[in-house]
């Protein structure tokens, strides 16, 4: 088990934060430099995978995302699940600096622009979700997420009363060694890549 205080010392914040944000950089131009046809290939990988590894979602609300700068898109899937019986919903940006509220979405829902100009549903309700899929930039053996430095999933996740099952998806490419964990940075319980599951 990291130890993320020590993990966080090892670096030094302010070099952590510096590390950070250069490495975001060069982990989107990446998944960028990827064809629109692997990326598709890849994001249908991951969500045969996450099926396996969730298993039956019927009745359970799961959160996902909706595709932002060559993220995974797991439109599809969600499409999938839903015909399944199970409840999408789609985070959404309320207050900068606060928690996300996570919105039911279901296929042909009209759409609003949010945030970043990332779609989000304009008249689903509030929902609870029991599963939240949650896209990442990085990621490490540890189970680690770095995302946008935004912090937005980590209060979120710090913030609900029962906690989800989190899940972490990306890229294989998106691997490091480590994130360099801070205390605020809260482990996802599984990674899924077009490769698979990795716990």
């Amino acid at each position: 088990m990291i130890d993320h205080d020590i993990e966080a010392r090892s670096l030094g914040r302010s070099a952590t934060m510096l590390w950070r944000k250069a490495e975001r950089q060069r982990l989107v131009a990446e998944r960028l430099s990827l064809s629109a046809d692997q990326r598709r290939r890849h994001a249908e990988a991951i969500g045969r995978h996450l099926s396996a590894a969730l298993g039956n979602v019927q009745g359970r609300t799961v959160g996902v995302y909706w595709p932002f700068r060559g993220e995974p898109s797991l439109r599809s899937w969600m499409e999938q699940i839903h015909a399944g019986g199970a409840q999408c919903a789609l985070p959404v940006v309320v207050e900068h600096h606060a928690p996300l509220v996570f919105r039911s979405w279901r296929p042909g829902a009209a759409m609003a622009s949010g945030i970043w100009n990332i779609p989000v549903p304009a008249d689903g309700i509030d929902v609870l979700p029991d599963v939240v899929v949650s896209p990442v930039v990085g990621f490490d053996p540890a189970c680690f997420r770095l995302g946008y430095g935004g912090g937005y999933y980590d209060r979120t996740l710090a913030a609900m009363a029962g906690r989800p099952l989190v899940v972490g998806v990306g890229f294989a490419m998106a691997a490091v060694p480590t994130i360099h964990p801070l205390p605020h940075d809260i482990r996802m319980q599984f990674i899924v890549t077009e490769h698979g599951s990795i716990r």
